[in-house]
């Protein structure tokens, strides 16, 4: 008499890793977080105390944005910098049915993703495009899709949240990473690299032109004297080279200090890593030609170098009669979005009409 085979136990699914204390610290420990679609309860509340839910991003100046861009159905739209698309929604439920737009990201890890969620949300090839490209590149995405130009033009030039919090990426101080900070992580050189060659007169340079730093020459020296004994190649080391040179002089400074040297420093090689400001030169360069007669672009910036290269370019466009009208005064997040959000804190808005 033959025996019956025992059936093979079934698979339990893995366990999700356990970490100390009540609340996940780590990026990759924040699971709930991770998954906004599957624990929307979680999502609520990290909002509701003025936080950013990690691997997302909180848009901002929405209501602001909708008002001066006047989306309509059937507008062709840019969205210049997609990110996780949280103002490309906004203004898609608005265009369609038959209207079109444009995301564009240099991110190649974040733009498959933000492809996925507004696919998710109903939005296919005829009303939503992603380009992976730097936004310099406009003029050219929009003719190689035969657009002759766009009803409205949006750029937000903040760094993603997803960025931010992923150690991986090398953007944030507050936990060890590699000191990469492209925000294409397959091209160009990362910032360590930089930091390994440039000399001191450089560096100082970046620190003070691109995040008015000033203390720029005794972080410069104090990265040059921590190359001498080892390399630096993370995020931590990096901070604390920073935090050496503020206590040269045996003077204590306040954690405060610290912290803003630190992001500050970290902003301005992030500039020079991506190469930030030439980009956003060539794209205000051939933004008027981008938009029809009538047309209407927003951009939001982050810091002064930003925003001074915007006001100028609209500036010099109202005085040659390219746009036929521009944000005479910066328009800034009310204070109930810098309350609920603490990063909308530094951002700056101005628009512009084409003629």
């Amino acid at each position: 008499m033959s025996k019956e085979c025992p059936e093979p136990p079934s698979e339990r699914p893995p366990r999700r890793p356990r970490y100390p204390g009540k609340n996940p610290r780590r990026f990759e420990q924040k699971y709930k977080e991770l998954n906004p679609e599957k624990h929307p309860e979680t999502i609520a509340r990290v909002i509701a105390a003025g936080k950013t839910p990690a691997g997302t991003h909180r848009q901002i100046c929405v209501a602001e944005i909708l008002e001066i861009l006047r989306p309509r159905q059937g507008d062709i739209a840019v969205d210049a910098t997609l990110g996780f698309g949280g103002h490309a929604t906004e203004i898609l439920k608005r265009i369609t049915p038959g209207g079109k737009l444009i995301g564009i990201d240099t991110d190649p890890l974040q733009l498959p993703r933000t492809m996925e969620r507004l696919r998710g949300f109903g939005f296919g090839e005829d009303s939503f495009i992603g380009i992976h490209s730097n936004y310099a590149a406009l003029l050219k995405i929009l003719r190689a899709n035969n657009v002759e130009g766009a009803d409205l033009i949006l750029a937000d030039l903040g760094v993603s949240s997803m960025q931010l919090d992923d150690p991986g990426r090398g953007f944030s101080f507050k936990a060890r990473g590699p000191l990469d900070l492209r925000m294409n992580p397959h091209k160009g050189v990362p910032a360590s690299a930089l930091l390994a060659k440039a000399s001191q007169p450089q560096i100082a340079e970046w620190l003070h032109e691109n995040a008015d730093e000033p203390r720029a020459f005794e972080i410069a020296r104090s990265l040059v004297e921590h190359r001498v004994i080892r390399p630096l190649t993370t995020t931590l080391e990096l901070g604390e080279a920073i935090e050496r040179a503020l206590r040269n002089g045996g003077r204590r400074p306040e954690s405060r200090e610290v912290s803003a040297a630190i992001a500050r420093v970290f902003q301005a090689l992030r500039i020079v890593v991506n190469d930030e400001f030439n980009a956003l030169e060539n794209f205000l360069r051939f933004l008027p030609e981008s938009l029809k007669p009538g047309g209407r672009a927003v951009i939001l910036t982050f810091h002064s170098g930003e925003d001074r290269r915007v006001k100028k370019a609209f500036a010099e466009g109202a005085q040659s009669g390219t746009y036929r009208a521009i944000s005479r005064e910066v328009v800034r997040p009310s204070p109930a979005e810098i309350s609920g959000n603490s990063r909308a804190a530094s951002a700056k808005l101005r628009w512009a009409v084409r003629s």
